[in-house]
Order: C-alpha cells, then structure tokens, then sequence
C-alpha cells in the first residue's frame, strides 16, 4: 500500500518488512499461558488490575501483552486495527496519539486505535522491529499490511488512513458496516497552508513545499508537524538530486566531500542508516573549520528525520561529539 509522501526514507524499509512477515502466534502463547496462571485470590469483586481488561468496543483501546491477542490479532478479521507503539516521555507521539484517536472516532467504527505503551510492553515493540516511536503498525486479517513512524500531518495520516480502508473494504465487514451506517469518517476542512505544501511536493516542487512549511514556521514557530515536513521535504530534495554514484566515488576518494554528503543521503534513503551516520561522522573527524561545520550541520539535519529517542541517533550523537571534542 501507499506510504505517506514525504516518509519513505523512515517507513517504506518498515513497511515492507512488516507487511505479511512478522509472527504475531509468539504473543497469542504468552497470552495464552498468562491466562492458566492461577487468578488472584480477591474474590469475584476484586481490584481490576487483576488478570486480562475486559475487551472495549471504543475507539481507542490500551494494549497489552496479556490482551494484545484477542483486541488486536481476533479484532483485526472484521476490522482494521491501526496499532499505535508510544511511550510517556516521547514528545511526537504526543503531537500523534490524540491526532489518531479522534479520527478513529469519527470513523464510526470502521477502524480503531490499540495503544501499546512500549515501556511497559517491549515483547511488542520487539515483535515489530520497532526502532524509533511513534511507529504505527496497521493490522488486517492477523497480519501487519502496512506501517510508518514518526509524527506525519494530519492530511497524511488521512490520506493512508483511507488508503487502507479503500484496499479493505472488502475484506473486513466492519469498514462496510461502518459506511453503510452513515458514520464513515468527517472530513475537517484541510489546513491550507499544509494542502499548498503537500500540492508542492506531490508534483516536485521542493523549492515551492519547502517555501510553504517555512511560511507556517514563521507564524508557529513551535509547530513540530511543519518542522518535520519541512525536514523531510529538504531530505528529499537533496536525495533525488544525489550523485547515484556518490557511494563509490566517496569510498574512492574520502577527500571528495561532496561525495560524501551525497552517500550519506542515498544510505539514509535505502534505510542504511547507520552507515550514514558512520561516514559522516568520519568526515567530521577528517575535517577542519568551514568543512567540518558542513559536514556537521548536514548530520544534524539527517538527525531531524528520525525520533530523537532512536538509538541509532542517540549513538551518533555521541560518537559526534566526540569527534568535534
């Protein structure tokens, strides 16, 4: 299925590896056995915590280990579960989470929202492969079909939401219960600012996307969708004008530091993340003054892309600093 334009250098690798590929039968055991262990003797009104919650039928549901069989893998054959991997201390899953929840909610049950609080669950995470949160994972008939990560706009979210939901529609009754009901999703009016930038780019016009997010920065300065479209929207640019033989040219030649910045984008492109950060930070170290400041701000920018909780960031942050140091 379609990713999100403007996401494919962090999700497409995600995706592709999710989509049919990961074994969810690991949990149904643990699950499973959790359920033979002998209950808590509290009696038949004991505290709540006590044992698996009991199924909800709203939009948003609380996911667990114990749980995740019967509200995820059992709920995803008639309906679309979009799995949501956070945490408490990630600051874009809190610009992502409610913006996933009150669409679930306006889709009048076609699709709902399991929340999985990757600290207190990290069997899950683990099981998907998640590097970095938010990542969103939607299931389908017990399997992964699609995912990205990071905090995307609203007008993207929508735009995979129902991507998905269009591709499903005849496989998961909940989605045509949903829409012969008439309770299918509202449709807000779009932000306009973000419909002109995302027009920009879907036709190639980085210069006129770029223009357009950094208008929105300008009024709203701490607007974290806009500054991480207008990362990606720059990432993309520089990566469709690379050099597609600047990975040679700069293992031939470590001197060439255009080769090198180009590299680095084309193994950040095809999801070599570390790689790329590797080679940049090695041309820190080979650097001096004006050189070095390029190569470091155009490490920081690839830096943008991603959580700043990835380890893989967290690791060459410091591998950095201990180049310039």
């Amino acid at each position: 299925m379609t990713q999100p334009r403007g996401s494919a250098a962090k999700s497409a690798a995600l995706s592709a590896a999710l989509s049919g590929a990961v074994d969810l039968s690991a949990l149904k055991a643990r699950a499973e056995s959790a359920q033979r262990q002998p209950a808590p003797s509290a009696g038949p009104a004991g505290p709540a915590g006590d044992g698996p919650p009991p199924s909800s039928s709203g939009a948003v549901i609380d996911v667990t280990e114990a749980t995740f069989q019967a509200e995820v893998v059992e709920r995803s054959l008639r309906q679309l579960v979009v799995v949501d991997l956070w945490a408490e201390w990630c600051g874009p899953c809190k610009q992502l989470s409610p913006v996933l929840e009150r669409m679930a909610g306006e889709s009048g049950g076609a699709w709902v929202v399991a929340k999985v609080d990757v600290d207190a669950n990290p069997r899950i995470a683990q099981l998907f492969g998640a590097q970095s949160i938010p990542t969103i994972v939607a299931i389908a008939g017990g399997q992964p079909v699609d995912a990205f990560s990071g905090a995307l706009p609203e007008p993207e979210i929508r735009k995979w939401i129902n991507a998905l939901l269009d591709a499903l529609r005849d496989k998961l009754p909940a989605i045509a219960e949903a829409e012969a009901g008439g309770a299918g999703p509202i449709e807000e009016p779009e932000d306009p600012r973000f419909t002109e930038a995302e027009e920009a780019f879907e036709r190639g016009d980085f210069a006129a996307a770029q223009a357009a997010y950094e208008r929105i920065l300008d009024v709203e300065p701490a607007n974290e969708l806009a500054k991480n479209a207008l990362a990606q929207v720059k990432f993309t640019a520089r990566a469709e004008n690379a050099d597609p033989d600047a990975r040679a040219k700069a293992d031939a030649d470590p001197s060439d530091l255009a080769a090198q910045l180009d590299a680095a984008d084309l193994e950040i492109a095809s999801n070599d993340v570390e790689a790329g950060f590797k080679r940049l930070i090695d041309a820190v170290r080979r650097t001096a003054g004006e050189d070095r400041n390029k190569v470091r701000e155009h490490l920081v920018a690839l830096f943008d892309l991603f959580d700043p909780a990835d380890d893989r960031v967290m690791k060459a942050r410091r591998d950095l600093a201990s180049a310039l140091f």
